[in-house]
Order: structure tokens, then sequence, then C-alpha cells
């Protein structure tokens, strides 16, 4: 796990060293343990380490092919490199490190960009062919690692962040305003290429890219909604949990300690309950955030019941004033708006996760892939609509209303029934403190009312979360943890897993008013039931609503609110705003998440826009 960067230059000039160095100063944190840099005519790499595996000088990169014709920086985990490293072996090849990075420059070295399709792993890529001088680049398959990039009709430079392109810039970046429209109205970010910069781009997750003859050009290797529909579906819930289990046993693989972000809810729980039952780690060391009995957001009451089971569980309290303290680093830590403070309780786990572990473990990827999230059932019901399974409509709309006392799966369903343009306009309205010069210039131009909810069923809706949703989660969980020098590890993000759910019917995914129904059967006898057959879904949650109320950030707010700053960016209108946080004030509202917003987004523009 570490931090690439690089500047291709169009010209044939060569490229400035303390370009580079600057761009690895920059991001030194995703590779405390050791840095390299590669300059040969018009191309520059740059490397900064964190050593996982072979923690000796091997591991070094860039990494040269043995012939010495391939130049590479690698930034990730290759987590089947040992069935890889053998396969290759009978193919010829020797090998010199006990690394995954090796393994994959081999690969690449016999099968080319085909390579890619045998990695289960998680990656971002860049070799450079010194003989036809080309530059080849490449992104894992749903976005688990970053890879950032800025070009003109000079050069190319890329990234494993925003914050090193933007160093070497020689202009001060704009403001891409499509983005931060979509961000306010529908909490979204990272469903296109697009950056909260107009200048930067990003590689999507499956695509490749390769530079040669002062141009670029991308092409995507892999196809999700392609490979799912040639995958077989999972036949039973003990196929699943099987395959599960090869996920994280896989994940294991590392020279470094190796821990897990327990939240307390059914992913995460099911990660650590696998570990005990398949791979007899009671030794694991886990990370929670807590709060108050009663709390919103506390969880506790659940992950104590792992308390008889594991001797090494901590604890972190994320609170108003510490997200106070922390507010200008998280800023700098995550270079783009974050729609909720819940990323901030990530954050303060892997705080709490780097004094103990290098690698960790979440549960990221099984909301996307098992209908996690309670407006799944809006589409779970418009697909059994849509094919006049009222029987079943009726009966699922039932065993949801008494399950969860809630309208809310309802009221999805209702929504995504409409048309695309009421869907936007229903958003912009419900938030009512917009600046309507700027509502009219970015609503047409939104794409998430259209390919995020307008799936017809509820495979297509899963299908596409994982092109248009799950990305923003995967970047927050990369500056999370790489700001603490950690590895973030997702199983249930192993392609194999994903493309065989996928697949699979809704009436395995939903059933009876629950969702995740594959993962709660195949964990019976192994996750404590409470937590098993829980029906509400928090995660990292925080309670922000009473954040938000205290003294000390009722000062911070009312500074945005009344700023020059604010009100002359003509996006939200201040009064209004102020009108809305008086009524959060008295407890008449909850709007916690729109106050949030405002002040990440006036933060993050006088860190990276007026500065």
């Amino acid at each position: 796990m570490c931090g690439i960067s690089g500047i291709i230059n169009f010209q044939e000039n060569s490229v400035s060293e303390p370009d580079i160095r600057a761009m690895m100063r920059s991001m030194k944190h995703r590779g405390p343990n050791d840095e390299g840099f590669f300059a040969e005519e018009h191309v520059g790499l740059g490397f900064v380490r964190l050593s996982i595996l072979d923690l000796t000088p091997s591991g070094h990169q860039p990494m040269f092919s043995h012939d010495g014709r391939y130049v590479m920086v690698f930034n990730g985990e290759i987590f089947n490199y040992i069935e890889l490293k053998e396969e290759l072996r009978k193919k010829g090849h020797t090998f010199k490190t006990q690394t995954d990075s090796e393994v994959l420059l081999t690969a690449f070295m016999e099968w080319g960009e085909h390579c890619l399709h045998r990695f289960n792993g998680m990656w971002a890529v860049v070799i450079y062919d010194r003989k036809e001088k080309k530059v080849f680049a490449a992104r894992d398959r749903y976005g688990i690692k970053p890879f950032y990039y800025y070009s003109d009709d000079q050069q190319f430079i890329f990234a494993s962040e925003i914050p090193p392109i933007l160093k070497i810039l020689k202009s001060k970046p704009s403001p891409n305003y499509q983005a931060i429209f979509d961000f306010l109205v529908f909490n979204r970010t990272d469903q296109t290429e697009h950056t909260f910069f107009s200048e930067v781009k990003k590689l999507q997750h499956g695509c490749q890219l390769e530079v040669a003859n002062g141009a670029y050009g991308i092409k995507k290797w892999y196809d999700l909604r392609a490979q799912a529909g040639e995958a077989s579906p999972f036949e039973s819930a003990r196929e699943f949990k099987d395959l599960f289990s090869s996920s994280v046993g896989l994940r294991l693989r590392s020279d470094v300690p190796v821990g897990v972000c327990l939240s307390g809810g059914l992913d995460s729980s099911s990660i650590v309950s696998t570990l005990l039952q398949d791979y007899q780690k009671e030794d694991l060391n886990t990370f929670s955030a807590v709060y108050q009995k009663g709390q919103y957001g506390d969880e506790s009451e659940f992950i104590h019941e792992f308390s008889p089971l594991l001797k090494n569980m901590f604890y972190i309290t994320p609170s108003a004033e510490t997200l106070a303290a922390d507010l200008q680093n998280f800023v700098v830590a995550h270079a783009e708006p974050i729609p909720s403070t819940s990323p901030y309780a990530q954050y303060k786990v892997m705080e709490l996760a780097q004094q103990h572990v290098v690698v960790t473990l979440d549960g990221q990827g099984a909301d996307e892939e098992l209908a996690g999230y309670h407006y799944f059932f809006g589409f779970f019901f418009k697909d059994l609509l849509r094919k006049a399974r009222l029987g079943k409509l009726t009966n699922e709309i039932f065993h949801y209303l008494v399950k969860h006392h809630s309208l809310y799966g309802v009221k999805s369903f209702l929504y995504f029934l409409l048309p695309s343009q009421m869907r936007t306009s229903l958003r912009v309205g419900e938030k009512g403190y917009f600046n309507s010069d700027f509502v009219d210039q970015y609503q047409s131009n939104n794409t998430i009312a259209g390919n995020l909810y307008a799936a017809n069923s509820l495979n297509d809706a899963l299908l596409d979360h994982f092109e248009y949703k799950l990305e923003h989660l995967l970047k927050w969980e990369d500056r999370n943890s790489m700001w603490f020098s950690l590895e973030a590890r997702v199983p249930f993000l192993d392609y194999r897993l994903v493309e065989k759910l996928l697949a699979t019917s809704g009436d395995l995914v939903i059933k009876n008013g629950m969702t995740k129904h594959l993962l709660r059967e195949g964990m019976k006898n192994i996750l404590p039931e409470k937590i098993r057959m829980r029906k509400d879904k928090i995660g990292f949650d925080t309670p922000q609503d009473e954040w938000f109320r205290s003294s000390q950030w009722q000062e911070i707010v009312q500074e945005v609110l009344n700023s020059q700053s604010f009100r002359g960016r003509n996006l939200i209108d201040a009064d209004k705003a102020k009108a809305q946080y008086k009524k959060h004030l008295s407890g008449e509202a909850n709007i916690s998440k729109e106050i949030w917003k405002w002040v990440h987004l006036e933060y993050w523009f006088r860190t990276y826009i007026d500065g």
C-alpha cells in the first residue's frame, strides 16, 4: 500500500525532479517506510511505500523488470499473488522477492494488459515500457485504490491523491460547480470521472489508460454488468458463506498486524465472526467508535456481543469537541467535500487503529451488493410491480411495515416511479436553501436522478450502485486509512463474490421485509443472533444533530453563514440557511447533514480554492 505519482511530458523535455519530489512529500503519509524516484527522458515516476508484504528493501519501487525493459509504480495488493507466482514459475519465470509487486510486473510481462483479469485485489498501477516509450496505467475493478490525473497539451500528471497534483500546477485550481450541485442536492460524489476541481479527473474504476506519442487514451477493461451476466448465481447460503470465508482468508495475507474496524453492524461483525470460527483469530484487534448509551450512532450493545470472544477490543468516542479540533486536518485529508460526518467517525477509528496494526479489514461494499440501504426496498417493490407479482409485492410491503415501523421504503418506491426531472426537482425543493440561479444553471446537467435512481429491477439498482455510488465510500476509506498510514482491505469486494451476488435473484437478497438475506442465512450459528437479525442500519455514524447544537459548533456554523465568502459564492441563500439552522437549534428540525455540507464546502473553498 503506497502512494504513486508521475509526470509524462509530451514535448520530450526532461521531467523536473523537484516537482516529483514535491508530489511525493505531499503524500508521505501514504508511505512512511520508503520512497523512490525514477526519471528518464520525458517520464518521471515517484513512489512512497507503506511496507505490508516482504518488509525488506526488496520491495523498493519504482521496480524494474528482470530485463530492465519495464519500470513500475504500484499502489495496492494482489491477494492471490502466491497462486499467480506458481503459475508464472511453471512458465519459466524466476523471482527475487516475496512481494506481490514483482508478481504483478511479471504477470504484465507474460500476459500484457490481459493480466488484469487474473488479479484478485485492489490496485492503481503504472508501468513504463522503456523500449516502446509507452506508459500503461490501470485501476482495479471497483475503484478501491485511487488514480487522479491532469492533462494539457504539454504534459500528463498523475497521483494517488489530488493535492500532489495541485502542488505543481502553475495556476490556481477552479471549482467544479456541477460536482458541487450534485453533492448538495443528492449527497453524492464520484459518480463520474470528474472531481470537485475542474482541472483534475480520476481514472474510472475498471479502466486502463495509455500515454504515448504526446496523447493519452482510456478504455474500460472490466464490465461488471457483462461479468455478472455470465456468472452463475448463488444456489445456497452455504455456498455464499464458503466463498465469503475464502475472501476473508485471502485478505489475511500480510507480514504486519491485521485488525478489523468493528461497527457492530451485520457486515463488519460477519468478518469478525468468520475470522474467529474459520481462522481461529482469538488474538484479533478490533476498533470501534462508541458514544453514550442511547445516543444516536452508539452501537455498544452489539459490539459488546464479542466481548467474551475477543481479548483486544479498542474504543474511541468522537465528539463535537474532537470534530471541531480536527476540522481543518479532516478537510485537508480528504481534499474534497463529504456529505456527512460518518466518515469522520471512521477517521477517528483509523487514528485509534494506527496505534496497534498496519492493516484493517472492514465491511465496505456489502450494502451495494446485498441491498443494505433501506431505499433498496423501493427498487425491489418497483421490480415486483413491473413483473405484476402483486401478491409478492403486497406480502413484502406488509413485512416491511411490520418489521421496520417506517414508511421510508414505500416512499422510496413512489419516488423511483417518478420521471427523472421530477426526482431532481423534488430533491432541490426539499432542501429549500439554494440560490435560484445556481439551480437553474446546473439542475438539467445532473445525471444522478437518471443513472442511480432509474433502475427497474433490484439487480439493476445494485449494478448501478457499483457504477455510480460505491466509489465515494471507497475514496473516503482510502483517505481515512492512508492519512494514518494504514492499509484498508474490503473482503466483500472480492470480485468472485460480487459477480455471483449480482447474478443472484433479488428474492435471495431481500426476503420477508429483510435485506441481506443470503448473508444472514449464511451466518446462522456463526454470528451472534442479536446482530444477525438486526433490522436497523447505522454503520460508523455520529450524533451530529446534537453536535451542531453545541456552543462550540454554533460559533463555527454562525461564522460560516455570516461570512462574506459564503454569501459571495452565490450557491446557497445565507438567510434561508440561517433560518433553517435556527429551527435546528430549537429542536424543531434535524438538518445536521445540510449544516455539515455548508461548513465542509466553505472550508474546502477556503483551503483549496481561495488560498
